[in-house]
C-alpha cells in the first residue's frame, strides 16, 4: 500500500510513520524536513501551507493519513494539492475538543459538534476540517481521539509525572484526585488505523480510547509506579488555577468508543502503557517540550497554600 502521512517527524505522526514502514508499506511523509526521518520513508519536502493545486496528484496514493491539519484551510490545501482525481481511502486525526462539555457524557459519534469552552478555537476548527475532508473525499475515515500518549510523546504530560517520581517529588493533587480522564496509547491508535484500511467498514467517524476512565491520583500512582516509586500527595484547593502546577485541563469527559471496540476489542492497559512510555523517555528526555510546573510549585504554589493552611488554623482557633 502506498500512503501519504503529513508530518512524521514528531511524536502522533512519526509513530504512524514507523508503524507503516515496519508493516511494509510504501510510506510518504510530508514535511519541511526540519527534523530527522523515520528510516525507511520517501521524502516530499515541503511546507504544507504552501502546496500548489495537483502537486500530489502523481503519486496515485491508495491513502493518506492527515495528521496535523489545524483549520480548515490546511485541509482545503492539502486537497487542492492532491487533486479531484484522488480516490483512496483519506484517514483524518480529528480530536475529542469537537463535542461541546454541555453534551451528555460519555460523548457519542452522532452527538452534535460544537464550541468547547476548555478547548476553543482548537476544537471548532477541527470541526471545520472534519466537515470539508467529509465533503470532499467520499472515503474519509475521522478518528477522534482522548489523551494520546506513549513513545515519543512530546507534550510535557506522562514526563512530568515522571520527573516528579525520578525526583522524589511530593505529587500536588487538583483537589482530591478524583478527576476522571481517558487515554489512548499511540500504538493503539496505529493499529486501528490499520483496520480501517484493511477492512472499511461502512461507518466513518469513531470515537477512540481505552475504554475505561481513570481518576488523576490513578494515574499519578500508575506513573511513579512506571518508574518504580510510590507518591506521596498533597492536595491543592480549587481556588488554585489548576493549568499553573498540573499537566491536564480542570475538565473530565468521556467517550464512547463501542464502536472502536467492536472492531478492535483489546487495546494496550494504562500501566504496560506507561511503562513504554518510562522506558522511551529514560534516553529522550531532551525531546520533551516541558513546562516550568516545577518552579511554580517550589516559588509559588507552597507559599499560597502555607496562607491557606494558616487562614483555616486561624478560623479553628478563634
Amino acid at each position: 500500500m502506498k500512503v501519504l502521512i503529513t508530518g512524521g517527524t514528531v511524536f502522533v505522526s512519526r509513530r504512524i510513520a514507523e508503524f507503516f514502514c515496519t508493516s511494509g508499506n510504501e510510506v510518504f511523509v510530508l514535511n519541511r524536513n526540519t527534523r530527522a526521518q523515520v528510516p525507511g520513508v520517501q521524502l516530499i519536502q515541503a511546507d504544507r501551507h504552501s502546496l500548489v493545486p495537483d502537486s500530489l496528484s502523481g503519486y496515485d496514493f491508495d491513502s493518506v493519513i492527515d495528521v496535523c491539519a489545524y483549520r480548515e484551510e490546511d485541509a482545503r490545501i492539502l486537497s487542492s494539492a492532491l487533486g479531484k482525481n484522488f480516490s483512496g481511502e483519506f484517514i483524518f486525526i480529528s480530536s475529542s475538543a469537537v463535542y461541546p462539555e454541555t453534551n451528555i457524557q460519555p460523548f457519542s459519534e452522532n452527538q452534535q459538534c460544537g464550541a468547547n469552552s476548555v478547548w476553543g478555537d482548537y476544537g471548532t476548527n477541527k470541526i471545520l476540517c472534519e466537515k470539508y475532508y467529509s465533503s470532499v473525499f467520499p472515503n474519509t475515515y475521522i478518528i477522534r481521539p482522548p489523551y494520546l500518549y506513549g513513545q515519543g510523546n512530546n507534550v510535557y504530560r506522562e514526563a512530568f509525572a515522571f520527573d516528579c517520581a525520578d525526583f522524589n517529588r511530593t505529587f500536588y493533587l487538583p483537589e482530591n484526585g478524583s478527576m476522571k480522564m481517558q487515554f489512548f496509547h499511540i500504538d493503539d491508535l496505529c493499529r486501528f488505523i490499520h483496520i480501517l484500511l484493511e477492512r472499511n467498514p461502512e461507518q466513518r467517524i469513531f470515537n477512540v480510547g481505552n475504554a475505561q476512565s481513570i481518576s488523576v491520583k490513578e494515574w499519578v500512582n500508575l506513573c511513579y509506579a512506571a518508574a518504580g516509586k510510590t507518591p506521596a500527595f498533597k492536595a491543592v484547593d480549587t481556588s488554585v488555577p489548576q493549568r499553573n502546577y498540573f499537566c491536564f485541563h480542570k475538565y473530565e469527559y468521556a467517550l464512547d468508543v463501542s464502536r472502536m471496540s467492536a472492531l478492535m476489542p483489546e487495546t494496550i492497559s494504562l500501566s504496560a502503557g506507561l511503562s513504554k512510555s518510562y522506558d522511551w523517555y529514560k534516553t529522550h528526555k531532551d525531546e520533551v517540550n516541558r513546562r516550568d510546573y516545577f518552579n511554580y510549585i517550589d516559588n509559588e504554589l507552597k507559599k499560597i497554600l502555607s496562607f491557606l493552611n494558616c487562614q483555616e488554623l486561624f478560623v479553628y482557633l478563634s
